[in-house]
């Protein structure tokens, strides 16, 4: 009985004095000057000597703040251009935008969706060729669903008037508030596909175009988009300075623009018999 109290003991002691030797995760840090410009090199001086370092610049892309974030509230931008020609021209076609599509590209499940005109949004060609559509931001067509998808189409009806539509160019863009612009899509990645309502008519798909000729009546043809998740966001990065193995006493950073920068450390000691996670945070002000 005497050994097991005295083992028990020992490895009490051994587990504090484990714990006790755990490296402290505190990184104290400080820069020369208040003031930089574009293009100078800010030096960071430490003082400890956590296991880990990753460092976060505070520009855009590598903001602390949003090293967790996956949605955010994305501007959807959508710009074409369009050229319609033969017979009276008409505006036999619209554009729809859905939330509720559920991918099933036939005419029954189409026609079970919701779809919202947003036609009068676009400027379309009455004769010339190449027309811009103008840059129109979608963003209030979005669900607030952080994975709602959103699907794009085209629809061409039978109006009387046998003409002839060619969509040029298409450019699909999200734009994060932040204000970095994704591309989603451009033609030949739009994964478009044709839903004909009727058999006498049908879109014509490349990867430079989309055409449609109407020739026979009561066309109802549709041309839709691949989904589109407007809100998922690519969380903001840090670079890692040094591990368990390396020690650090400075790091030199230039910033290419100006602004002011909250530069964060994000600093950690992780041991089997405990861990510690601790930030420091300078503001950099950065003139032209």
């Amino acid at each position: 009985m005497k050994k097991i109290i005295f083992y028990c003991s020992l490895l009490a002691v051994l587990l504090v004095s484990c714990k006790d030797d755990i490296p402290s995760a505190k990184l104290n840090v400080w820069i020369a000057d208040t003031e930089y410009h574009v293009g100078d090199t800010v030096t960071f001086r430490f003082s400890g000597n956590p296991d880990n370092i990753v460092f976060y610049s505070g520009e855009t892309g590598h903001n602390y703040e949003l090293k967790d974030r996956l949605y955010a509230d994305n501007d959807l931008l959508v710009d074409f251009k369009s050229y319609v020609s033969l017979g009276v021209i008409d505006q036999n076609l619209q554009c729809y935008v859905s939330n509720d599509f559920n991918g099933v590209y036939d005419e029954t499940n189409v026609e079970k969706a919701t779809w919202t005109d947003i036609s009068h949004l676009f400027t379309f060609s009455t004769g010339a060729d190449q027309v811009p559509s103008g840059v129109v931001n979608l963003k209030s067509y979005v669900s607030e669903v952080d994975t709602a998808q959103v699907y794009f189409a085209f629809r061409y009806t039978d109006t009387g008037q046998k003409n002839r539509w060619v969509i040029r160019t298409i450019n699909v863009d999200k734009v994060s508030p932040e204000g970095v612009k994704t591309t989603l899509a451009t033609m030949s990645t739009m994964g478009w596909k044709a839903v004909d309502f009727s058999t006498a008519d049908k879109w014509t798909i490349t990867s430079a175009q989309l055409l449609i000729q109407g020739k026979e009546p009561n066309n109802d043809d549709w041309v839709i988009s691949k989904p589109f998740r407007v809100k998922t966001s690519i969380a903001d990065e840090g670079v890692a300075l040094k591990n368990i193995s390396t020690k650090m006493n400075e790091y030199k950073y230039v910033y290419q623009e100006a602004g002011t920068f909250k530069a964060v450390f994000a600093t950690s000691s992780v041991w089997y018999s405990g861990s510690e996670y601790s930030e420091t945070e300078v503001t950099v002000n950065v003139k032209p």
